[in-house]
């Protein structure tokens, strides 16, 4: 068999039970989102490069290194998004949909980022993203927490997985928390690895969860934000929890959980589980209530989250495989014109169906039991003289003859 082009490395050609436990993920999203109010939203695949660049900070890894960046013949550079919500967040802006405000959006579809291939990480792969753009209650906040706690539910994932919570606070707690934290690690500088170097300048919350051993002692005794929270963002934290609380959702807090650009701010949060070894988040979001002002926007609240649909579709169980509820088994020219027409009869009817257009009678029923479809319908030269088809019930054998006019009606009561 020749080779012939081959697929990219960090891409993926899904197929069988890979694309059922996929298609799962995004049905059950489509599924839950409705149930609150979400509305579905399309954004392009490309933005102008300064789009993230603006949004998610020039000296983040994932602008300097990860982004798929190009010139179009034009001249103009673009960018492949590399997440969701700096798009929407164009969107909010370019298109005018500040007079929906406050604007629940839901959305899944493909990213693009540069990094190594590993186990459930891709170049190109695939997010859910939830978001409410315009709303500075903490109730925003508690409502898409809930939307993804039942979504985990629902994939029959939320027993293996724990929701770790935390406050970035208000630009006022975070400006005094981040000076003390580059003071407590100026006071360390000699002893941290150069990558934490090199966010001491750019972006010093960052080092908080450095993975390096060198930097985990001086990280874990660095000062945590709550000796800074001012009493307007403890007040908001505190409704966050007890609100989800009422709601029945258990959460965790992690005063080390942390996003590193300046617009941030309030609840950061992530879904955990150590059931994929290293790659532990599922689902992570927080508020970013300076971001769309960052694009040059009106100030403007906003909080949101995403989740990786290979990841979660890794966690599932296997969905059930899409049966046909009956295989036609025409025998002979004749039957098998007639077929084609029984075929799309029966589909417009709701039965969903197949044909086995090939081999010997033998052949053609093996190919209807392995489909697992509930009935063969058989079809000869004497059936249809009399305007009939056979219908053998596959577990069991019984077989009986059935009117055509009939056959959707007895396929569907069965």
């Amino acid at each position: 068999m020749s080779k012939g082009p081959q697929r990219i490395r960090g891409t993926q050609d899904i197929w069988g039970e890979e694309a059922d436990r996929f298609q799962a993920v995004v049905a059950t999203f489509d599924r839950v989102r409705r149930l609150y109010a979400f509305g579905r939203v399309e954004v392009p695949v490309f933005e102008a490069t300064e789009v993230f660049a603006r949004s998610i900070g020039e000296t983040t890894d994932i602008v300097s290194k990860e982004m798929y960046t190009f010139p179009d013949r034009g001249g103009d550079s673009l960018t492949l998004r590399p997440e969701f919500t700096a798009g929407l967040c164009r969107a909010y802006l370019s298109e005018g949909w500040q007079q929906h405000v406050p604007l629940k959006l839901a959305t899944h579809g493909p990213v693009f980022r540069y990094e190594r291939p590993q186990k459930g990480r891709f170049r190109q792969f695939h997010q859910l993203d939830a978001e409410i753009i315009g709303s500075d209650s903490a109730l925003a906040d508690v409502e898409l927490l809930v939307l993804a706690d039942q979504l985990l539910r629902e994939l029959g994932i939320g027993e293996g997985v724990r929701l770790e919570l935390n406050t970035l606070g208000d630009a006022e707690t975070r400006d005094a928390w981040r000076a003390a934290l580059v003071r407590h690690f100026e006071s360390h500088r000699a002893d941290l690895s150069e990558d934490s170097l090199s966010r001491l300048d750019r972006n010093p919350l960052r080092i908080l969860d450095s993975k390096d051993p060198k930097d985990r002692p001086i990280a874990d005794a660095a000062p945590g934000i709550d000796e800074y929270l001012s009493p307007a963002a403890a007040d908001f934290f505190a409704q966050v929890t007890a609100g989800l609380d009422a709601a029945g959702v258990a959460w965790t807090r992690n005063s080390r959980l942390v996003r590193g650009l300046d617009y941030y701010r309030h609840t950061a949060f992530e879904f955990v589980t150590d059931r994929l070894g290293a790659q532990g988040t599922v689902l992570a979001g927080g508020r970013y209530d300076g971001l769309i002002e960052s694009l040059g926007g009106p100030a403007t609240p906003a909080v949101g989250w995403a989740a990786g649909i290979e990841r979660l579709a890794m966690l599932i169980d296997v969905p059930g495989r899409a049966r046909p509820d009956a295989v036609l088994v025409p025998l002979g020219e004749r039957a098998e014109s007639a077929a084609v027409g029984l075929l799309a009869e029966l589909r417009r009817a709701g039965v969903a169906c197949d044909m086995a257009f090939k081999g010997n009678m033998k052949k053609r029923m093996a190919k209807a039991d392995a489909s697992g479809a509930r009935f063969a319908v058989i079809l000869g030269d004497d059936e249809l003289d009399r305007g009939e088809a056979a219908v053998k019930v596959l577990g069991t054998g019984d077989q009986e003859h059935v009117k055509l006019a009939g056959l959707a009606g007895t396929l569907r009561g069965r």
